[in-house]
C-alpha cells in the first residue's frame, strides 16, 4: 500500500471541481473579449461573471441524459444565468475550453514538480558536499571497479536532478498555449483577437495553429519528462537497493521505530520505498508511451486521445510527486555505513589498484600489451586463490625488476586515484553555500 500522501496539492487539480473551475474561467474570458469587441452587451459579460456557477453533482447528472461533459458544464452554468445564457460559449467548439483549460492545469502541476526537483535537488547537493571523502568502491558491472567517494554518487544525481528542473521547464512552456480557433482551427466564429484576449488574460500564449485541439506532440513532450524524471528516481532507488544487500550493506533506506520488514522474519529490513519507486516508475514510463501513441489523431482531430489522457496525466504527475516526496524522505534519512564501505573496497586484497600498475609498468617501457598480461596474469592468480594482490607483485621477479618498492607503493595510493574529487566538484559548481 502507498504509504499516506502528504502533498494533497497535486490530487486536487485533478479534481472535477478544479477542471471546471477552469473551463468557468475561459468562458468568462471569452465573454469579456466578446464584449470588448462589440459582439455582446458589456453588461451580460459582468453579469455572466458575477453570477455564473455552477455544481458538479448537477453537471454530472446533466452528463447522465447528455453524454456529453462540456454540454452538461455549459448547461448547469445556463442553470445560475438569465437572458444572458445565450451568450455564455459564443462561438467555441468544446476542446476550446477543454484543451485550454488543461494547460491551465497542467502548468499548475508543473509548479509543484518543479518544488519537489528543487527539494530533492537541495538534499542530493547536502550529502554530495557531507560525503565528498567518505571512501568506497567504485563498480562496473556489479564488479569492484577502482576507488571513489561516496559524495560523487550524491553530486552525479544532483546534476540529473537539475537537468530535470531545465526539462521541466521547456516541457512548461510547451504546453503553455491556449487556442479559441474553432472546430477546426480556421476562426469561422470567432476573431483571432479574442484567443489573444483570452490567452493573455490566463497567463498563455495563442498556439500559432491548431486544429479542433492544441497538438499532442507537446503533451508527449511533458510526459516525456515525467517520465524521465521517474527514470532517475528509479536509477537512484536501484542503486541504494544493490547497496543495501545484506553482503553490502553500505547503503541502507530509512528504517523507522516501530516498522516492520517481513510478516515471517523479524530481523528483515527490505529496502520496501525504493523497490516502490522502482514499480512505479514502470506506470510513469508506459505513460509516456501512451503519450506518443495520441500524437497520431485522424484529420482535425479524433477522440482516441481523450479517455486516455483523463488516465495518463492525472496519474503521472500524482505519481511522480508522490516519487519524489518518497525520494526527499529517503535521502535525507539514508543511513550511511563508512566502515563497511572500506571493508568492502578492502576485500579483493589491492586487486582495484591493478590499472595503477598496469600503467607503471607502460611507463617503464614494456608495451600495453606485455603489461597488461603480465598484471592479469597475477590478478586472476590473486582472485582464484584468495592472494594479495600486492603480495603477489612483490614477489614476482618481472615487476620487481621494473618497478621498485616505493613506486610499487605509490600505486596504492588511495588519494592517487582520488585526486581530481575536487577539480569534479569545482566544475559541476557544487561548493557549499
Amino acid at each position: 500500500m502507498i504509504e499516506r500522501y502528504t502533498r494533497p496539492e497535486m490530487g486536487g487539480i485533478w479534481t472535477l471541481e478544479n477542471r471546471f473551475k477552469k473551463y468557468l474561467h475561459i468562458e468568462i474570458a471569452v465573454c469579456h473579449a466578446l464584449a470588448e469587441k462589440g459582439i455582446i452587451p458589456a453588461a451580460a459579460a459582468e453579469s455572466i461573471e458575477k453570477k455564473a456557477t455552477f455544481n458538479v453533482q448537477r453537471i454530472l447528472e446533466i452528463e447522465k441524459d447528455t453524454r456529453h461533459d462540456v454540454v452538461a458544464f455549459t448547461r448547469c452554468v445556463a442553470e445560475s444565468l438569465g437572458e444572458e445564457s445565450r451568450y455564455f460559449h459564443y462561438g467555441l467548439t468544446s476542446y476550446d475550453v477543454v484543451d485550454t483549460a488543461l494547460s491551465l492545469l497542467l502548468k499548475e502541476t508543473a509548479v509543484l514538480i518543479r518544488e519537489g526537483l528543487d527539494g530533492l535537488s537541495k538534499i542530493l547537493k547536502e550529502q554530495a558536499l557531507t560525503h565528498r571523502h567518505t571512501v568506497m568502491i567504485g563498480r562496473t558491472h556489479g564488479i569492484h571497479a577502482e576507488p571513489i567517494t561516496l559524495g560523487l554518487k550524491f553530486a552525479l544525481w544532483w546534476d540529473e536532478i537539475n537537468r530535470h528542473r531545465e526539462r521541466l521547464q521547456c516541457a512548461e512552456e510547451s504546453i503553455s498555449y491556449g487556442k479559441m480557433s474553432g472546430a477546426v482551427g480556421t476562426f469561422a466564429h470567432l476573431d483571432p483577437s479574442v484567443e489573444e484576449f483570452v490567452c493573455r488574460r490566463l497567463g498563455l500564449k495563442p498556439a500559432p495553429i491548431s486544429t479542433q485541439i492544441l497538438q499532442r506532440d507537446s503533451h508527449a513532450q511533458f510526459l516525456t519528462v515525467m517520465a524521465l524524471i521517474a527514470s532517475t528516481l528509479d536509477k537512484i532507488a536501484v542503486e541504494i537497493r544493490s547497496l543495501q544487500k545484506t553482503e553490502v550493506r553500505e547503503l541502507e533506506e530509512p528504517f523507522y521505530k516501530g516498522q516492520k520488514g517481513s510478516s515471517a522474519m523479524p530481523h528483515k529490513r527490505n529496502p520496501v520505498s525504493c523497490e516502490q519507486i522502482s514499480g512505479l516508475a514502470r506506470l510513469v514510463r508506459t505513460h509516456a508511451q501512451v503519450a506518443l501513441e495520441n500524437i497520431p489523431l485522424w484529420h482535425e482531430r479524433d477522440i482516441s486521445h481523450s479517455s486516455a489522457e483523463r488516465v495518463i496525466l492525472p496519474d503521472s504527475t500524482i505519481l511522480v510527486d508522490y516519487m519524489l516526496y518518497q525520494m526527499r524522505r529517503i535521502i535525507g534519512g539514508l543511513h550511511i555505513y563508512p566502515q563497511n564501505m572500506l571493508k568492502n573496497l578492502e576485500m579483493t586484497g589491492g586487486l582495484v589498484y591493478s590499472q595503477s600498475v598496469l600503467l607503471a609498468l607502460v611507463e617503464k617501457g614494456l608495451t600495453r600489451e606485455e603489461a597488461y598480461d603480465l598484471v592479469q596474469k597475477l590478478a586472476m592468480r590473486s582472485w582464484e586463490e584468495g592472494l594479495p594482490f600486492r603480495k603477489l607483485l612483490e614477489e614476482d621477479p618481472k615487476i620487481t625488476a621494473l618497478l621498485s618498492e616505493a613506486e610499487l607503493q605509490s600505486c596504492f595510493d588511495l588519494g592517487r586515484n582520488l585526486r581530481f574529487v575536487p577539480y569534479i566538484y569545482q566544475r559541476l559548481g557544487l561548493e557549499a553555500e
